[in-house]
């Protein structure tokens, strides 16, 4: 029997074509930003709020205090603070809301988006444009060839990760210092 590729070998090469398309200014500017502000907000819908509340954890690993936006602990936004958008669109309705909401509060925001001439881009105060297709768009478009929006998810993830390396840097904190921050009910 003929030995099959597994598909985890294409996927990891599409996050390589995509992870080297990624702006390290841009990461900086993110990074830059969390660290200007009194607190961090973390929005995405779907799978992309899922990425959003890995790094939320991060960030409360590295002692910054992040909020997932929905979350019943989580206290109002308002200046001083940054809301944080992952969408592939830019165009998800709950988060345009949250956006606008944030900058009648005068809270940042800053997109991380396939679409950065989207409602949430055009909102934005900062964007850090990922590579990829949005879920809209069928998979045999020769950019990716998994379902719907999983490269940009993965792909968000990949960036919420590499900021917080350039936090921890900025913050001379190793993985040490961070597990004194991680859960111990467990």
């Amino acid at each position: 029997m003929a030995s099959k590729k597994a598909y985890a070998v294409d996927i990891i090469e599409e996050l390589r074509l995509a992870a080297a398309q990624l702006d390290g200014g841009q990461e900086e500017r993110l990074a830059e930003a969390i660290l200007a502000s009194r607190r961090v907000f973390l929005a995405g819908a779907g799978r992309s709020g899922l990425m959003a509340k890995a790094f939320a954890m991060r960030l409360m690993h590295l002692g910054i205090d992040a909020y997932v936006v929905g979350e019943t602990i989580t206290p109002g936004i308002s200046e001083g603070d940054v809301l944080i958008i992952g969408s592939g669109s830019g165009e998800t309705r709950t988060l345009v809301a949250m956006a606008e909401k944030a900058k009648r509060l005068r809270a940042s925001v800053a997109a991380l988006t396939l679409a950065p001439d989207s409602p949430i881009g055009r909102l934005a105060d900062l964007i850090v444009k990922l590579p990829g297709v949005s879920k809209e768009k069928p998979g045999d478009d020769g950019v990716t060839r998994q379902p719907m929006g999983s490269l940009f998810e993965q792909t968000l993830l990949i960036q919420f990760d590499a900021v917080i390396l350039r936090l921890m840097e900025k913050l001379a904190q190793g993985t040490g210092a961070m597990f004194r921050q991680h859960a111990n009910l467990e």
